[in-house]
């Protein structure tokens, strides 16, 4: 093909149009190496995301916190929370724990 013919294709006239081209190195650049790059916005994007999903969770975990304060006000709740997780009793009481054979670990079982 001559020079002649290239020039004649309008493909080619847009694309070798100097506006064109500056527009297309700055596209280019804006997307892959600037500071500010697509790239990066999407990794800060994500970033974002996860630090949202941290804050619901800390925010549930306040809220449970808060209410579990306000269950422990009540001493009958108290007492009965320390009776059920620390095993604590009463003067001259006993104690009976149940552990049933699925809640017992498979090593245990064998001794």
């Amino acid at each position: 093909m001559k020079i002649s013919a290239l020039k004649k294709n309008k493909w080619i006239r847009f694309f070798s149009n100097k506006y064109v081209l500056i527009l297309i190195f700055f596209i280019v650049w804006m997307v892959f190496f600037d500071t500010n790059s697509y790239f990066i916005h999407k990794e800060l994007n994500d970033d974002i995301e996860t630090l949202q999903k941290s804050k619901q969770l800390y925010q549930k975990d306040i809220k449970e916190g808060k209410e579990f304060l306000q269950k422990m006000e009540d001493s009958n709740e108290m007492e009965k929370y320390a009776r059920e997780k620390f095993y604590l009793k009463k003067e001259n009481e006993d104690i009976y724990i149940i552990e049933h054979e699925d809640s017992i670990p498979k090593n245990k079982q064998n001794e």
